[in-house]
């Protein structure tokens, strides 16, 4: 059965296990390749991402697609990774000097 692609919008995406993971609000496209590359899901699941963030599901995930989008594989939680401050320089690192021809 073929879909077009605009028919993907809006459709609810589940997981493996069944728990919804939200709705498809827009799709990506390789335009090099003319192909669909990913749903991306502006509000997800607070059960499956931190704080609801948008995901972008690859397109290779999807199991099947009819009146809702089962994947084949999605992650059991989506963390957003923290990264630690940079601590800000006390001073400037030394400067190389070229020693005096002689």
């Amino acid at each position: 059965m073929l879909v077009e692609m605009t028919e993907l919008l809006g459709r609810q995406i589940y997981t493996p296990d069944g728990r919804l993971l939200g709705e498809v609000d827009n799709l990506v496209v390789d335009v090099e390749t003319s192909k669909l590359d990913g749903l991306f899901v502006q509000e997800s699941s607070p059960l499956l991402v931190d704080e609801s963030r948008p995901v972008n599901v690859p397109y290779r995930w999807v199991s099947a697609v009819n009146d809702v989008v089962l994947l084949k594989y999605f992650p059991k939680r989506v963390s957003l990774k923290r990264v630690p401050a940079r601590a800000a320089p006390t001073s400037e690192a030394p400067r190389a000097e070229a020693a005096p021809a002689r």
